[in-house]
C-alpha cells in the first residue's frame, strides 16, 4: 500500500508510462530547469536524469506534473485521507455509513509516526558541493533546493508530534556562506519554523534543524500541506504514504526520516542571518537578497540509489501549481467548517496565490429581506484574512453565494462577471492598510510591508458589462492602446512610472482620473487597469492576473474617477483605476538565459531526445 521510496516510485512511474529517462548529459545549471519548464507546460511526464554533470546522482523532475499523475502516485491511499477529513468535518458520517468508513482507525494508526533505530538514509555521507547544484534562473543568488522538506523541533517540547516539517527555500551555495559548512534558509513569516524559532531566541540557544529531500512522495506534499498549527505534518504525510513514518532519533539533534534519498543536518543559531537569494520566485519575479537564517551543516547523508527530486519555481502555472490542486482536492470539504459562511476560496495561482483570493460567501443575517448591500461578507472576510497564509493575501473578492448559485470559485472570468455586474465602488472597497503581506511580494511599501483591500458584493445587478472599447473614448496625452481584457475590464497604456511624487506614485494616474467625469464613457467600464502593456495584458486571462496583482498595492496603487472621502471611508462614482504599471521598487521580472533556450530547442528538434514532448 503505498510507496516505501522515491525508487519504488519512479519505477512504478517508468514501467506504466508516466516517466522517461533522459540519458544525454544535463547541466544542472539553468539547463534541467528550462527542460522542466518546458515539460511541464506541454503536459508531459516526469524525467529521470541520469547523466548530471559535474554530478553522480541522477535528478527527477515532473512527478506531480500533471493531476493524473499525482492523483496516480496516491491512488492507494488518496480516497482513504479524503475520508478522513470529511470524517474530521462531520463525524456523525462514521454512524450513518460505517462501511464507508471502515478503514479510520487504520488510518489513524498510520498517522502516527514511529521510531526506528536507523534507516537507509543513514548509509552513505557526502558533502554539499557533491549535491547536484540546481540553478534555476540567471540571476539565482546560487543553486537551490527546490524540493525540500525543512525539519525542525521546538526547543521547548522536543519531539515527533510537536514538529514541524515546511518546504522553506535552501540555497546550497554561493553569497557569504562557507563552502561545504553553511546553507541558507530562507522561511517566511507565518510558518511554522517561525515559531520555533522565536523560542530558541527566547530559550538563548540553537536549534536543530534537518533538510530532507526525497523519500516517499507524501512527505513532500505534506511539507506544503496547510495544517493547523501544533499539528505535526508527519501525521498527514504517514495517511497519505499508507504507514507510518519512520524517524531515526538522534541524541543530540533533531529526528531523521529513515526513508530519506538526502538529508542535510545542522543546526541555525537563531541569532545570526546571512544574506540569502535573489531567487526566482512563484510571483514571476526575483526575490531579492536579504538577510535570513544559516544553517551550519554538521552531516550530509544520502542512500544507496539517492535520487535528487526538483522542479522550477517562476511564474504560475509551474508544477507547484498541482500541489495547490491536490491540497484542494482534499481540503475543501473542510472550509465551511472552519470559516462558517464561506463556501469556496480560491487562492489564485495565475496571480502568484498570495495576491489574490476570490471567495464565495453567503449573507444569512437578515434572511426575511433582501440583501442589496455586503453585510456579513464583511466579517467573512475578516475571517479569511485571519487564517495562515491567506492572511498574506493583497486583493480578497468576496461575492454573496445568492449572486449565482451556481458560481464556481475557479471559473475566474465568470466570477469577476458576476462581481463587477454589482460592485458598487462607493461603498464595496475595505482597506487595510500598513499591514503585512507576502515576503515575496515587492509591490508594497517595504519588505514584508503593504495593504489590503476587500472587494466584497451582494444584491441584484446594477450595470451591463462592456465587451468592446467606446468608440467615443479619448484618452489623455500619454495614454493610449485601450483593450478589453475581460467583460468590464479595460487595460490601458500608459506613460512609463516616474517617481516624482513622493517615493512609491507618480502624478500620472491622478491626472488620468481628472481628465474625466462620471458621464464620460470610460466609466460604463467598471475597472480600468493602467499597464505597460495592454496587447499582453489582454491576450489572456492569466496575463491579466499576473498583471494587475503582482504589479500593485492596492492603497497606493488604486484610484477612481470623481473619488470621495465620507467618514474615513474611500470610495469613487466613476471607474476604478489600478495601477499596474513596473514600478522602480518592484523586482525584475524572471528571464530565460538565452544559449541555454538555443540548447534546448537543438534537444526539442526532430530526431532529439526530447522531441516527443517538446
Amino acid at each position: 500500500m503505498g510507496y516505501r521510496s522515491l525508487q519504488d516510485c519512479v519505477h512504478d512511474l517508468e514501467h506504466n508510462g508516466y516517466l522517461i529517462r533522459l540519458d544525454e548529459e544535463v547541466d544542472p545549471n539553468l539547463e534541467a530547469a528550462e527542460i522542466q519548464r518546458r515539460v511541464y507546460s506541454s503536459g508531459g511526464p516526469a524525467i529521470l536524469f541520469g547523466n548530471v554533470k559535474g554530478c553522480s546522482f541522477p535528478m527527477v523532475s515532473n512527478l506531480f506534473g500533471t493531476l493524473e499523475r499525482a492523483r496516480y502516485i496516491f491512488r492507494d491511499t488518496f480516497e482513504n485521507v479524503q475520508r478522513a477529513i470529511q470524517l474530521k468535518v462531520a463525524p456523525e458520517e462514521a454512524l450513518k455509513n460505517p462501511f464507508k468508513y471502515w478503514r479510520a482507525p487504520l488510518i489513524a494508526w498510520q498517522m502516527q509516526p514511529k521510531w526506528v533505530r536507523s534507516g537507509p538514509v543513514m548509509q552513505s555521507q557526502t558533502h554539499l558541493s557533491l549535491l547536484p547544484q540546481v540553478k534555476s534562473w540567471p540571476d539565482d543568488g546560487g543553486p537551490f533546493v527546490t524540493l525540500p522538506q525543512v525539519y525542525s523541533e521546538d526547543v521547548r517540547s522536543p519531539g515527533l508530534m510537536k514538529s514541524n516539517l515546511g518546504m522553506y527555500r535552501v540555497q546550497l551555495a554561493g553569497n557569504e556562506y562557507q563552502r561545504d559548512q553553511e546553507i541558507g534558509i530562507h522561511y517566511q513569516i507565518h510558518r511554522g519554523i517561525g515559531v520555533q524559532h522565536k523560542a530558541a531566541i527566547d530559550a538563548g540557544q540553537p536549534f536543530r534543524v534537518n533538510v530532507f529531500v526525497g523519500g516517499n512522495p507524501a512527505m513532500t506534499v505534506a511539507a506544503v500541506m496547510p495544517l493547523p498549527e501544533g499539528m505535526s505534518e508527519l501525521t498527514f504525510a504517514g495517511a497519505l504514504a499508507g504507514h507510518r513514518i519512520p524517524m531515526v532519533r538522534q541524541s543530540l539533534a533533531a529526528s531523521i526520516y529513515a526513508e530519506a534519498d538526502f538529508c542535510i543536518s545542522g543546526t541555525i543559531d537563531p541569532n545570526r542571518r546571512l544574506p540569502e537569494g535573489p531567487f526566482g520566485d512563484h510571483l514571476g519575479y526575483y526575490s531579492l537578497q536579504h538577510d535570513f537564517p544559516v544553517l551550519k551543516v554538521d552531516k550530509v547523508y544520502h542512500r544507496h540509489g539517492a535520487i535528487w527530486p526538483f522542479t522550477v519555481v517562476g511564474r504560475p502555472p509551474q508544477e507547484d501549481t498541482v500541489f495547490g490542486e491536490l491540497i484542494h482536492e482534499l481540503t475543501g470539504p473542510v472550509i465551511p467548517t472552519v470559516l462558517p459562511g464561506i463556501k469556496a476560496v480560491n487562492a489564485v495561482d495565475a496571480s502568484g496565490v498570495h495576491p489574490l483570493l476570490l471567495a464565495i460567501g453567503s449573507e444569512r443575517y437578515v434572511p426575511y429581506a433582501e440583501t442589496t448591500r455586503p453585510q456579513e461578507l464583511l466579517t467573512q472576510a475578516n475571517a479569511v484574512l485571519g487564517q495562515g497564509q491567506m492572511s498574506l493575501a493583497k486583493y480578497l473578492w468576496i461575492i454573496d453565494e445568492a449572486a449565482d448559485p451556481s458560481l464556481d470559485v475557479n471559473d475566474i472570468e465568470t466570477f469577476f462577471v458576476r462581481m463587477l455586474e454589482r460592485v458598487d465602488w462607493q461603498r464595496d472597497l475595505h482597506f487595510h492598510t500598513r499591514t503585512t503581506i507576502d515576503t515575496l511580494d515587492y509591490s508594497g511599501s517595504g519588505f514584508n510591508e503593504g495593504s489590503k483591500v476587500v472587494v466584497a458584493a451582494a444584491g441584484p445587478v446594477i450595470r451591463e458589462l462592456p465587451t468592446q472599447v467606446p468608440a467615443d473614448l479619448q484618452l489623455p496625452d500619454g495614454f493610449s492602446d485601450p483593450r478589453v481584457c475581460l467583460p468590464g475590464v479595460l487595460a490601458i497604456c500608459g506613460p512609463a512610472f516616474s517617481s516624482n511624487f513622493g517615493d512609491r506614485t507618480d502624478r500620472a494616474i491622478a491626472k488620468f482620473c481628472q481628465s474625466f467625469d462620471a458621464t464620460a464613457s470610460i466609466n460604463r467600464f467598471p475597472l480600468v487597469v493602467i499597464v505597460d502593456d495592454s496587447q499582453f495584458a489582454a491576450a489572456t486571462l492569466n496575463n491579466f492576473l499576473w498583471t494587475v496583482f503582482t504589479r500593485s498595492n492596492p492603497a497606493t496603487d488604486m484610484e477612481g474617477i470623481e473619488s470621495s472621502i465620507d467618514q474615513k471611508h474611500w470610495g469613487c462614482r466613476g471607474s476604478l483605476i489600478i495601477d499596474a504599471r513596473i514600478k522602480p521598487h518592484h523586482a525584475p521580472p524572471l528571464i530565460e538565459e538565452p544559449s541555454v533556450s538555443a540548447k534546448v530547442d537543438a534537444m526539442a528538434a526532430r530526431g532529439g531526445p526530447l522531441s516527443k514532448w517538446l
